[in-house]
């Protein structure tokens, strides 16, 4: 900015900056694009967009990208009682879950959430994962996950996050968090067993059907043991 006191048609010379304010030639900038970094983004941004969304194989499930022919066993996924009360989103027709899997479809190409239907070999639907909140400067996201009635108790939910977390951390993820109402014991059970360690409880956090929950927060780092 030019100081107002020397009207710029009078200057002869531009103004001396000191060395250790000077920007560099070409800075970092923020994850908007927008704002100068000091220091480049742990993931540049465009990293998951020169191939497609993955398929990942967990033992005789698969984790794939969400089709519009799944939006009938969506809404009856959410039909479900205890994905009701846990989860935010819904979908009672199937209209409303077509757009709820185009919005996920399209949280690939944004690179701001990276969602999978956890599917049989049959192609039935068995739960929903997805990385959420995906923040390529940090190289961090948040692990969501669901699992229809008739999958639960088999261990096939940890065993995906557990897949899922590698995927990720293969692909230069730093930290991965989960976090789950305090009322919610089995999603508890899914994080440690997935390796993810209690880091505490963050008290009325998150707003459900019945009112606000304490949210028990779990971690693991690409550098952890599982």
């Amino acid at each position: 900015m030019r100081p107002s006191s020397i009207p710029s048609a009078t200057r002869s010379s531009p103004p001396r900056w000191p060395a250790a304010t000077r920007r560099s030639e070409h800075p970092a900038t923020s994850e908007d694009g927008l704002v100068p970094s000091a220091f480049p983004p742990a993931l540049p941004k465009g990293s998951f967009l020169t191939s497609d969304q993955p398929r990942i194989v967990v033992g005789d499930a698969l984790l794939r990208p969400w089709i519009l022919d799944d939006a009938a066993a969506l809404v009856a996924a959410f039909d479900d009682e205890a994905i009701r009360r846990w989860h935010v989103s819904r979908a009672d027709t199937v209209d409303e879950a077509r757009d709820l899997i185009t919005r996920w479809q399209g949280g690939w190409a944004a690179e701001n959430e990276f969602n999978w239907a956890i599917v049989g070999v049959d192609d039935v639907l068995l739960g929903r994962i997805a990385l959420k909140g995906v923040d390529l400067f940090e190289a961090s996201a948040e692990v969501a996950y669901w699992m229809c009635p008739a999958s639960r108790g088999r261990g096939l939910c940890p065993r995906a996050v557990v897949a899922l977390s590698e995927w990720a951390f293969h692909n230069g993820f730093h930290r991965l968090q989960l976090q789950h109402s305090t009322l919610n014991l089995a999603s508890c059970r899914v994080a440690t067993k997935a390796g993810f360690r209690e880091e505490g409880t963050r008290r009325g956090a998150a707003l459900h059907a019945d009112g606000w929950h304490d949210m028990h927060a779990h971690a693991r780092l690409s550098g952890d043991d599982n």
